[in-house]
């Protein structure tokens, strides 16, 4: 679980999106190390995190980083899918979820391949399933007009779109990676 400079991306519109907000309370999804939650919760002082993903080896470490960085009293993690997890309700979501197409997975560098867990990367047939549901879910845990900030694949900006509009979202913005390809999606929760 090797941090990308493309996750940093993520990070960087967390903190131009609330720059004003001296506490909010946020939920990552997936949190694999703990590089997003951690990284907010180490510059952000006043800020609360919670951490799921269903890996127990993520957890452990996510945990182990957060007292490494001295902020495991304002991060709680779990083990939990997102379908099952349902405590608080939140000023942001965050979520880098697998969304790589289950058949593209064998076409992937080697140092992608060899050193990430696959269940950290299949998306299922079309990249979406595991996007599809964090949206949904997000749609129940986010407080009126909170931000949901999803990291996803290049070619998926527009079935993207669609699903977030469909959940009450409004899209704020579609931020390009390094490679200039459409890589997050920032929206804000306007409907039940």
């Amino acid at each position: 679980m090797i941090p990308r400079p493309d996750t940093e991306i993520v990070i960087e519109q967390v903190f131009k999106i609330f720059k004003y907000k001296n506490r909010i309370n946020f939920l990552d999804i997936g949190v694999g190390s703990g590089c997003i939650l951690l990284s907010i919760l180490k510059e952000k002082k006043n800020y609360f995190g919670t951490g799921i993903d269903v890996s127990n080896k993520c957890v452990k470490l996510s945990k182990i980083n957060a007292n490494k960085l001295g902020v495991k009293n304002r991060a709680r993690i779990f083990k939990s899918n997102v379908d099952n997890f349902g405590f608080g309700k939140y000023d942001l979501i965050i979520s880098n979820p697998p969304y790589i197409k289950k058949l593209d997975l064998k076409h992937l560098n080697r140092e992608v391949i060899n050193f990430e867990p696959k269940l950290a990367l299949d998306g299922g047939l079309e990249g979406l399933s595991e996007i599809r549901k964090v949206i949904a879910k997000s749609s129940d845990l986010i407080k009126k007009k909170g931000k949901l900030i999803l990291e996803i694949a290049f070619d998926q900006k527009n079935e993207v779109k669609k699903l977030l509009k469909y959940k009450g979202f409004y899209i704020d913005n579609v931020v390009k990676d390094l490679g200039k390809n459409d890589r997050c999606i920032i929206s804000t929760k306007i409907k039940k």
